[in-house]
């Protein structure tokens, strides 16, 4: 289900994982059992978290990745915990990343305007396939994300997802 700034997709974990309906992108609001949420810790994933909580009534899992995030995943447990979430999973993709990822790109020379590196964009793929990896371990069966319905990274998740 597309919501306000969130996509929840209801998986099964099978040979059709999603029912989701293309054409519009939508799924009828059910009841879930857990949901992951790419959790940033930023005010719209803090809000959304609170809200999913809220909607569907079931536990979100906050999932963040590091990519190489430094000093920024520090407060991440703290602020997950006093939001809601039943626990906040944090994982290291910096290699990952780096190898599968930001080489190839570099490879590609996967520039916007000629100067601007996309690491930001190329880590959307990257994040959203451990997300459903972790959605797989927790028994979860919806993911969500922060990414807004204007830009490119709700695509970027939603598709992963979808792939």
């Amino acid at each position: 289900m597309c919501v306000d700034k969130g996509f929840v997709a209801r998986s099964s974990f099978g040979a059709n994982k999603y029912n989701v309906n293309q054409k519009r992108g939508l799924v009828n609001k059910k009841k879930f059992h857990k949901i992951v949420l790419a959790y940033s810790g930023g005010l719209d994933t803090s809000v959304i978290l609170r809200w999913l909580i809220e909607q569907y009534d079931c536990p979100v899992v906050a999932f963040a990745a590091d990519v190489g995030q430094g000093e920024e995943l520090a407060p991440l447990h703290e602020k997950a915990r006093m939001t809601g979430a039943e626990s906040l999973r944090v994982v290291d993709l910096k290699e990952e990343f780096v190898r599968d990822y930001v080489f190839p790109m570099l490879r590609a020379n996967a520039v916007y305007e000629g100067s601007y590196l996309l690491g930001t964009s190329i880590a959307r793929p990257c994040i959203a396939k451990t997300q459903m990896a972790i959605a797989e371990q927790e028994g979860a069966d919806a993911v969500s994300h922060g990414a807004t319905g204007k830009g490119n990274d709700q695509v970027r998740f939603e598709l992963t997802y979808l792939a």
